[in-house]
C-alpha cells in the first residue's frame, strides 16, 4: 500500500494571528518578539522577510533592516487558542494527527486513497483550516515526512504541493542543502565548506563519505537527500514541562524587580497550568549572571497548580540561588512533571476563597489576556527588561505591545 504523509504548517502563524484581530496589520512588515535590543524575532511576515529578516534574528540588526517595522510583543493566550482551534479541527479529521509545534502537524492519510483520494482529502482540510479559522496555511503531501516537510517549504505562502511516489530525488535535486530538515546553520556551513551546496550533490555522493565527515548523522543526511525516511507519523504526546525565560535590557541587580519579575512569571504559568487542566510535580529556577554563567535549583513538591504553593516555593529557590555580588542577565522558571487533573486538598482543608479568586482571575485572563489582571508585585515585571520569546513559545508575559 503507498504511502501518504501530510505536512501542515500555517503561514507566519503569530503574525497571521496579530492580524486576524488587527486587520491594519495587513500588507505591513511585521516582527514579533522580543521588544529591547536584547530580544529576539520570534516571527516576522513575508513583507519583513524581504529585508532579510528571518526568525531567531536580534531584534536590533532586524530594526536596523527595516526602521518602518511594526514591532509587537505578543501574546500567547491567542496564540494558544488559535492553535487549538486548528488542531481540533484538523484532529477530527486524520486518523493519525502528530502536532509537531505550536503552528506545525503531520498526518498519516495511508489507505484514504480507496475512499477519497489523498490529495483531494488534504486540499478539502486546507480549505476548511482557512474558513473555520480564518488563518493562512499550507502543506505538501508525499510518501515520507521529510520529502512532505519541504514540499510545505516550497510551496508557502499560503498554497500546497503534492510530490508524487517516485519524483521524490528529482523534486529535492535542485533545492538547497539548508532546506533538509535536521540540516541546521552549523552544519550547513561545514557542508559548504566541503563544496555542497544543492542537494543533488548529496544525492551523487557515497554515503560513506558523509558518514566520516558526520557520523551517524551523515547517514541520516544521506537518506533524507535521496528522499528516504521511514520514520512513522507519531501520535501527540502530553507535554510534560512548561517553562519561560527573560532576559533584560541592562544586567541587574535590583532584587525587588528581580522577585517582582519572578512571581509575575510563576503566576502566569500557574495560569497555563490551570487553563490545560494540569498540575506540576517540580518546579526549577534558572539564573544567569552577568559573566554569563548559569546555575538552577530545583525541588519536588505535591501535585498542585497553586499560585500560593508556587509562588513560595520559587522564592525560597531564588533566595537560595542569588548571588547578590554579581549582576543577572537572565531568570527562568521551569514547571515539570506535568499531570492531568485538578487540585486535591486534605480532608478539613478549606480552600474555597482561593479557589473562587484563581477562577475569576483566571476567566479575565481567558477574555482579555494573560496580563490583563496581576497581583500588585507584579506591576514592576513591567518596568524591566523584556523577555527572550524564542524558546519554543511566545512570550507568556507582557500583553500586545506595538511601537
Amino acid at each position: 500500500m503507498q504511502r501518504h504523509v501530510l505536512h501542515m504548517d500555517l503561514d507566519s502563524f503569530f503574525v497571521s494571528v496579530e492580524r486576524l484581530h488587527d486587520s491594519r496589520l495587513e500588507g505591513r512588515p511585521i516582527l514579533i518578539g522580543g521588544t529591547s535590543d536584547r530580544g529576539v524575532v520570534a516571527s516576522c511576515s513575508y513583507e519583513a522577510r524581504q529585508y532579510g529578516i528571518r526568525s531567531a534574528m536580534p531584534m536590533r540588526m532586524a530594526r536596523s533592516l527595516c526602521p518602518e517595522a511594526i514591532v509587537i510583543r505578543g501574546n500567547s493566550a491567542a496564540y494558544s487558542k488559535q492553535s487549538n482551534l486548528v488542531t481540533d479541527i484538523i484532529q477530527t479529521q486524520v486518523p493519525i494527527l502528530e502536532k509537531a509545534s505550536i503552528d506545525e502537524f503531520y498526518a498519516d492519510l495511508t489507505g484514504m486513497d480507496r475512499f477519497f483520494g489523498a490529495l483531494t482529502f488534504a486540499s478539502t482540510l486546507r480549505q476548511r483550516v482557512i474558513q473555520e479559522s480564518g488563518l493562512p496555511i499550507s502543506f505538501g503531501l508525499s510518501i515520507n515526512k521529510t520529502v512532505s516537510k519541504v514540499a510545505t517549504g516550497e510551496a508557502k505562502p499560503n498554497n500546497q504541493r503534492h510530490v508524487n511516489q517516485g519524483d521524490e530525488r528529482a523534486f529535492l535535486s535542485p533545492l538547497s542543502v539548508r532546506k533538509i530538515p535536521m540540516v541546521g546553520e552549523k552544519t550547513y556551513q561545514t557542508l559548504r565548506n566541503l563544496g555542497i551546496q544543492h542537494i543533488r550533490t548529496l544525492q551523487e555522493m557515497p554515503v560513506d563519505m558523509l558518514y566520516s565527515v558526520f557520523g551517524k548523522h551523515g547517514k541520516t543526511i544521506w537518506e533524507k537527500a535521496q528522499g528516504v525516511d521511514e520514520s512513522p507519523v507519531q501520535p501527540t504526546q502530553e507535554r510534560k514541562s512548561i517553562s519561560t525565560e527573560r532576559t533584560f535590557d541592562q544586567d541587574t541587580a535590583d532584587i525587588e524587580k528581580l522577585r517582582s519579575i519572578l512571581m509575575a512569571m510563576v503566576e502566569n504559568l500557574a495560569f497555563q497550568l490551570r487553563r490545560g487542566n494540569k498540575l506540576t510535580s517540580c518546579i526549577r529556577i534558572k539564573i544567569r549572571y552577568a559573566d554569563f554563567q548559569t546555575h538552577s535549583q530545583q525541588v519536588s513538591i505535591p501535585y498542585t497548580a497553586s499560585d500560593a504553593i508556587l509562588l513560595a516555593k520559587a522564592k525560597e529557590l531564588f533566595e537560595r540561588l542569588y548571588d547578590r555580588r554579581v549582576r543577572i542577565r537572565l531568570i527562568g522558571i521551569n514547571l515539570s512533571g506535568l499531570v492531568g487533573g485538578g487540585e486535591q486538598y486534605h480532608l478539613f482543608e478549606t480552600c474555597d476563597r482561593n479557589d473562587r479568586l484563581y477562577a475569576a482571575m483566571d476567566q479575565i485572563r481567558n477574555t482579555y489576556g494573560d496580563r490583563s489582571i496581576v497581583r500588585a508585585y507584579g506591576l514592576g515585571a513591567r518596568t524591566i527588561g523584556r523577555g527572550n520569546p524564542f524558546n519554543g513559545e511566545p512570550p507568556p508575559l507582557l500583553p500586545n505591545r506595538r511601537q
